[in-house]
């Protein structure tokens, strides 16, 4: 008779639990790793030492180093945009205000987490045609988010929206390349005079 696959759980939980508590171990570690050395110097084996996960759990969740990659960004990016919303919503109506706690709250996440920062700005780009469709992907997704958080049900401009995420991603770009110099507060108003087209 053949063996059937245990479903019991363990330490209290499930099998699928379990399997998605180590992809996020695997994602948390593969920042912190990406961040410190950069992607293209990182290792599978690095990445399973930094979650105390062997490497055959990391071919469980992810086909290849790029699939981490772009889960690690796409974690990146959900977080910031759960920032950034909650920032617009705690700022009221005003579209100059929501505007400036959005971007400050922007700022304020690359800053206080730069080995974020690092995948999230630096590390995704150029890395595979596949990696550069999920950093286009979701810099739309982001500036349609943007435009309806600034300006709820009014038409949007992909174009527009795309220009001026962009310029704000290359503010940050600089912005890191300084030491995080000017303040937070003044590299925030510099991008409002940017972002604030999105909210004409």
């Amino acid at each position: 008779m053949t063996a059937q696959p245990s479903h019991r759980a363990y330490r209290g939980l499930p099998p699928d639990e379990r399997r998605a508590d180590r992809r996020q171990r695997l994602i948390a570690a593969a920042v912190a790793v990406y961040g410190a050395t950069g992607y293209r110097h990182a290792t599978v084996k690095a990445v399973c030492a930094a979650a105390g996960l062997t490497e055959r759990y990391f071919y469980e969740s992810f086909a290849n180093s790029e699939a981490l990659l772009v889960a690690c960004f796409e974690a990146v990016v959900a977080s910031v945009g759960e920032e950034i919303a909650a920032a617009a919503r705690a700022a009221g109506r005003a579209r100059a205000s929501r505007a400036r706690a959005m971007l400050h709250a922007y700022f304020a996440a690359l800053q206080r987490e730069p080995h974020c920062a690092r995948v999230f700005l630096v590390e995704i780009r150029g890395v595979s045609p596949a990696v550069d469709a999920a950093f286009d992907a979701a810099l739309r997704a982001t500036g349609a988010m943007v435009a309806q958080l600034l300006a709820p049900g009014r038409p949007s401009d992909a174009l527009l929206q795309a220009g001026v995420v962009g310029g704000v991603i290359h503010i940050a770009l600089r912005w890191i390349e300084q030491g995080y110099r000017p303040s937070l507060d003044e590299v925030s108003d510099t991008a409002l005079r940017l972002g604030m087209v999105l909210a004409r």
